[in-house]
């Protein structure tokens, strides 16, 4: 008697965790419906949790979360930032440029009320070694302020010298402002930004990944790469701070990136950028620290910069790219580690190659994520039937994320073609337009072709039947990547 109790007790309490666990997952895919957000996306989840239920739900609390129209910074503080970034206006028209530039201009305006700054000089590295040294440079001139964010800082050859030169100039007086990703340095010991903080700088990470509230923040990481100085110099671009990107690292021959260094009134759009996530941390709103005379450019090169992320209401820099790609009459070149374009921007891509724009794609052989890799190399196929050219770059790891359009528009910065970028991370793009700068990136895409293989449709449909699985089966998690 004694046993069938026992066995009828375990038997309830099996059936009635079984139970919960079943209302669970409904309550979620509930949840993920309810939110109408993408529906590919959201198959994609629902998909995860019926198949792998118990990691699904894991995931789902991990991955799946939506913070959309939390407030980055108090509507007070916003209008004090803005105000100063146009404390100095110029004529800030787009004259001269095309009605495509115009539209991609206004839009980006609606989107984030970025201005539009004319009269600003460009200098574009795609080499790390020669982007490192600029910015050692520039650091080491530094006599008032230093804002520095990025998503990596590596504890190595590269760390360690920039990080003692921010400390010598904290100590010569500078004040030295440090964001960093707590997600993207992960490997970076903790005592490398305590010494940094016991020198004066006030350095600090970006959604602090800790339990209990691992679940909440893990997700969404500031992949922003910005540093202004003296707010008169700023960088951005796609490069962050470690020896890979002058040797390669560990595991390829070397890293291909684009980074850019600019001068002129667009520094106050970095300033405003690092400004808005310095206070999102809890610090409280930097004080004017833009040089007046500095945002008087003195350069011919038009541009805006747009951030993005999982708190805006719009998918910010996929609208823009999207805008861009849809007006293009002539070419379209892309640099990206990852292709995984949102569904708007595959069928976008398409209908410029079939509308015969010349539509050019380029990314690693081998990227720096096996998953990814495949993952984007399933969405070849389909871009070959409509004419787009894929490259892939073979010397190493190919970082660039840069897009030119037409004769006009380019653009370089955090952002990557794919999912994650647009969905779920803070970034930040500069959109250039200048006729002068769009062709010196046509040249750099032209030279790097020269390290490519073309990707030869009948070659392609070739390839291994494992190879093919393997991408299938990832594409379906491409949206949650």
């Amino acid at each position: 008697m004694f046993e069938l109790a026992s066995y009828l007790g375990i038997s309830w309490v099996y059936y009635i965790l079984a139970s919960l666990y079943a209302l669970t997952i409904v309550a979620i895919v509930i949840v993920i419906i309810s939110e109408n957000r993408n529906p590919v996306k959201s198959l994609a989840w629902v998909t995860v949790l019926l198949l792998l239920p118990f990691v699904g739900i894991v995931l789902y609390i991990f991955f799946g979360r939506n913070i959309k129209n939390k407030r980055m910074i108090s509507r007070r503080n916003r209008r004090r930032l803005k105000k100063r970034e146009l404390r100095h206006p110029r004529d800030r028209r787009p004259e001269g440029l095309s009605a495509e530039s115009r539209q991609s201009i206004r839009l980006g305006r609606s989107l984030t009320g970025a201005p539009f700054h004319p009269g600003n000089e460009v200098d574009i590295f795609t080499s790390g070694a020669e982007k490192i040294a600029a910015l050692k440079g520039d650091l080491r001139r530094a006599r008032r302020s230093i804002c520095i964010q990025y998503y990596i800082f590596c504890d190595d050859g590269v760390g360690r010298e920039v990080r003692d030169i921010l400390i010598d100039r904290a100590r010569a007086g500078v004040d030295v402002r440090l964001i960093y990703d707590h997600v993207g340095c992960w490997g970076t010991p903790t005592r490398f930004f305590r010494e940094m903080q016991d020198a004066g700088i006030k350095a600090y990470p970006f959604f602090k990944v800790t339990f209990p509230q691992l679940g909440t923040k893990i997700n969404w990481r500031n992949h922003r790469k910005i540093c202004i100085i003296d707010g008169a110099v700023g960088y951005i671009g796609g490069m962050n701070i470690a020896d890979r990107y002058i040797n390669g690292g560990n595991h390829f021959d070397m890293w291909r990136d684009t980074h850019a260094r600019v001068r002129g009134p667009i520094v106050a759009s970095l300033l405003h950028s690092f400004a808005v996530d310095w206070n999102f941390m809890g610090q409280p709103l930097i004080d004017d620290i833009a040089d007046p005379m500095a945002l008087y450019g003195k350069g011919d090169v038009g541009m805006q910069m747009l951030t993005s992320g999982p708190t805006s209401q719009w998918s910010d820099i996929e609208f823009i790219f999207q805008k861009a790609i849809a007006t293009a009459k002539k070419r379209i070149y892309i640099q990206t580690p990852y292709f995984l374009p949102t569904d708007s921007l595959l069928k976008t891509l398409q209908a410029a190659a079939l509308s015969h724009v010349d539509v050019r794609v380029m990314m690693p052989l081998h990227s720096d994520s096996r998953m990814l890799t495949y993952a984007s190399e399933s969405y070849i196929s389909e871009c070959l039937r409509a004419g787009i050219k894929f490259y892939q770059y073979l010397p190493g790891m190919l970082h660039s994320k840069t897009i030119l359009v037409d004769d006009e528009f380019s653009t370089i910065g955090s952002s990557n073609f794919d999912f994650r970028s647009f969905e779920h991370n803070f970034e930040a793009n500069l959109f250039i337009y200048s006729r002068k700068v769009n062709e010196r990136m046509a040249e750099i895409f032209r030279t790097d072709i020269h390290s490519c293989r073309r990707v030869v449709p009948a070659e392609w449909r070739m390839r291994p039947l494992w190879r093919k699985a393997m991408q299938s089966l990832l594409r379906l998690l491409s949206p949650i990547l």
